[in-house]
């Protein structure tokens, strides 16, 4: 059998994986996950940010083994076996297997050259990816444990989608997998409170490469985890001292948004490069199974094709010399040459402060101004889920009860933590670049905010 093999991590440091998972990662299926940016545009306006999918995953999954291998060992009863380990890790180390270029700036692309597609998620080819991996790479397997049951396959695609609970409709059943074991479904993609280890290795891998200090501690929450039953269902839970750590945990996730996922430089060049790849769809072609040619949007309906598909398009693109795409190459050039639209400002969202500034767009005609010169995108940025605070989805117990778990009483809430869990910004984007027209363009700003009310006192 071959043996494990061990990974220098930058943030776990020594990472040793079971050899199923080094066969896993060994597949070009996986080792095309190396050429996606992890943040995408973002390392447009970050150097740091040169990280891909490729590391994140490899931590996701040791992350995985880590908590499911502590809550094994805290909590014999919950009879987590070997196998249950293994699938956990699998799901973690193939639940990012279907980002396409510019990861998450891919499905947006998706959703706009492709309309009938628009509930499309990486997801979905995460697990497309996953099967082709088993049909070519696994299926031929003959040591029992290296060899996947049908219901460990079912149970890893279960986890890489997501299941939770409250998702459920009158008459749907549970997952077929591990419906004995629930809990293990909130290890990778928990969808009851998004407390999972994808989140705890993107937070901390970004955080590092970007150069943003990180205050949540996943190796606490690990240390105290463990399973209780609440309302029927067993679930993870944590200690009642550990609630400001998940705190921090979710106010991480804001800062990253507010100063990185959401940079107004970085987002107006994944808007470019969208575009970009809107014009170019259907004049670049990829040879997939039985020598199939796909589009750049038709290679995520067949894996063999969408294997070859990484962030090298962009340069595909902007090195091509076929006239069919000098209209997307010329998008690009905005990047490299700087001359992308400029952000003129920022304010906080309400919907009388909206239509003020649609309005005074809308009409704008004067000193050499065209309202189509102007682009206004609205930013939304929450503790993820909405306007809910999750920690509310967490059940937390203590050390004199550790089996039972519930919401944090009132009288144990800190008065610091936040009240409201998402706001709304409108960001307003010109698109000449010349510093003559830029001046004239943030002058009208100016005086269009000193005309209108402050954006607190409309609420």
């Amino acid at each position: 059998m071959t043996t494990s093999k061990v990974f220098n991590d930058p943030i776990h440091g020594t990472v040793e994986l079971h050899p199923l998972l080094v066969k896993i990662i060994d597949t070009p299926q996986f080792q095309r996950l190396r050429y996606i940016k992890q943040l995408g545009g973002v390392y447009f306006v970050y150097p740091g940010a040169s990280h891909n999918r490729f590391e994140h995953s490899i931590g996701v999954a040791h992350l995985a083994g880590e908590l499911v291998t502590a809550l094994r060992t805290r909590q014999p009863e919950l009879n987590i076996d070997d196998r249950d380990v293994l699938c956990v890790q699998i799901a973690g180390l193939c639940h990012d297997l279907g980002h396409g270029p510019f990861s998450h700036m891919f499905g947006t692309f998706i959703h706009k050259a492709r309309p009938e597609k628009n509930d499309w998620e990486h997801e979905d080819a995460s697990i497309e990816m996953f099967n082709y991996i088993v049909e070519h790479h696994l299926l031929e397997e003959e040591d029992e444990e290296m060899k996947l049951r049908p219901i460990d396959l079912t149970f890893i695609r279960e986890m890489i989608k997501g299941w939770s609970p409250e998702d459920r409709l009158p008459g749907d059943t549970l997952p077929e997998g591990r419906p004995d074991k629930l809990f293990l479904y909130e290890v990778v993609a928990n969808k009851r409170n998004g407390i999972d280890v994808d989140k705890f290795d993107y937070l901390a891998r970004d955080a590092h490469h970007l150069g943003i200090i990180n205050n949540f501690d996943h190796h606490r929450f690990i240390k105290f985890a463990r399973v209780c039953e609440v309302d029927g269902q067993k679930q993870i839970c944590t200690r009642d001292k550990e609630v400001n750590n998940l705190y921090e945990l979710f106010h991480l996730r804001y800062t990253l948004h507010r100063k990185a996922y959401q940079h107004s430089v970085s987002n107006i060049i994944e808007s470019l490069i969208t575009e970009a790849f809107v014009k170019a769809d259907e004049h670049i072609q990829i040879q997939g199974s039985g020598g199939k040619m796909f589009t750049l949007s038709e290679a995520i309906d067949d894996m063999e094709a969408y294997t070859k598909l990484t962030d090298h398009v962009y340069e595909e693109i902007l090195d091509s010399s076929k006239p069919e795409l000098t209209e997307a190459k010329n998008i690009l050039k905005k990047i490299v040459d700087r001359k992308q639209p400029r952000c003129l400002g920022e304010r906080k969202l309400t919907e009388e402060f909206q239509r003020r500034w649609v309005k005074e767009l809308a009409g704008c005609q004067k000193d050499g101004l065209k309202a189509e010169d102007f682009e206004v995108d609205i930013i939304k940025f929450n503790y993820g889920m909405k306007n809910k605070n999750p920690i509310d989805k967490m059940r937390f117990y203590n050390k004199r009860t550790p089996e039972v778990a519930d919401k944090l009483p009132d009288d144990q809430k800190s008065d610091f933590h936040p009240t409201r869990f998402s706001e709304q910004l409108i960001r307003v984007y010109y698109k000449k670049t010349d510093e003559a027209s830029v001046k004239k363009a943030y002058k009208f700003m100016e005086n269009c905010k000193k005309q209108w009310p402050n954006p607190q006192e409309t609420e």
